[in-house]
């Protein structure tokens, strides 16, 4: 990996520890090891944003999560995060996410999050190759039926391809959706739930079967039945390893045989991804019923 992709690793690393301090662009060019014109002109080039705007866009996201789940004031909040005053605040959240933050508080909607990705992790897909294989623990759970709130793609068989047709941002959206599993899933569509010209892989939320809601345009709505699965989870993983985190799951999901359970693959339920995260390991659900 490039010392210049290293250096703006570095930097974001930075800003996230230090998101709710004031940062300077001598901060930025202490950790990147560089003069603070060239970090500045690095940071641009491989993350598409400047510092600043970086900066900004990532400290409003983390607090309108604070509204959204916390009883918070804006003013402690709009403080927390280093800004002078409520009134500069608000303005900025107005023209970030299109609502006033005292509103969104009061009545949380889906927003467009900001969540960067780091940019050593494009690298390291294009360097990575299989190491050794580690454990996979695999546990049976059962869901109860439910709506699942979807963005379809147009040919998307994976996460990288579904980023390139809808855009990565569109996680940051889902991920301002509330869910009954507490988080954003993938899922890879059998036919039945696809619609003519639309992908296997999309993302979205699960719901409650009894949402009524409104359903935001471009979005779709599924219902899933009641069903078993088989939740395949890795060991926890270091962030630069997620790739190798991922094809392990993968690789053990290939060679699993699920009659040990009594079970067989359903292949009427879409298979489940769940974000890689490294303390808690990569998961992917697979749905399984009763053999015949």
């Amino acid at each position: 990996m490039n010392e210049q992709i290293q250096a703006v690793q570095r930097m974001q690393d930075y800003i996230k520890r230090h998101i709710k301090d004031r940062i300077t662009p001598a901060d930025l060019a202490r950790v990147s090891m560089f003069s603070p014109w060239h970090a500045a002109r690095l940071f641009k080039e491989y993350t598409n944003y400047t510092p600043g705007d970086y900066i900004r866009r990532m400290k409003l996201s983390e607090s309108a999560l604070i509204l959204k789940n916390t009883n918070r004031k804006v003013l402690d909040v709009a403080l927390e995060f280093g800004f002078c005053s409520v009134d500069g605040y608000q303005r900025a959240f107005l023209k970030e996410f299109g609502c006033n933050p005292k509103e969104y508080a009061r009545n949380p909607i889906p927003i467009t999050y900001f969540i960067p990705y780091g940019v050593k992790y494009s690298e390291i897909r294009k360097e990575h190759h299989m190491k050794e294989v580690k454990n996979v623990f695999v546990q049976k759970i059962h869901k109860q039926a439910r709506k699942v709130i979807i963005k379809r793609g147009i040919k998307a068989t994976e996460y990288f391809s579904y980023c390139e047709e809808v855009g990565c941002e569109i996680w940051g959206l889902i991920s301002s959706m509330q869910s009954i599993c507490g988080e954003t899933v993938c899922l890879w569509l059998p036919r039945h739930y696809q619609t003519p010209g639309t992908s296997k892989y999309v993302q979205g939320v699960e719901v409650p079967l009894s949402y009524e809601g409104e359903i935001m345009e471009g979005f779709d709505t599924i219902v899933l039945p009641e069903a078993d699965y088989l939740m395949f989870q890795g060991e926890p993983f270091e962030e630069e390893d997620y790739c190798q985190a991922i094809e392990e799951v993968q690789e053990a999901i290939r060679k699993y045989n699920p009659e040990s359970f009594g079970m067989e693959w359903d292949q009427f339920n879409p298979r489940i991804q769940l974000e890689p995260i490294g303390k808690r390991g990569y998961i992917e659900l697979l749905a399984v019923k009763e053999k015949k």
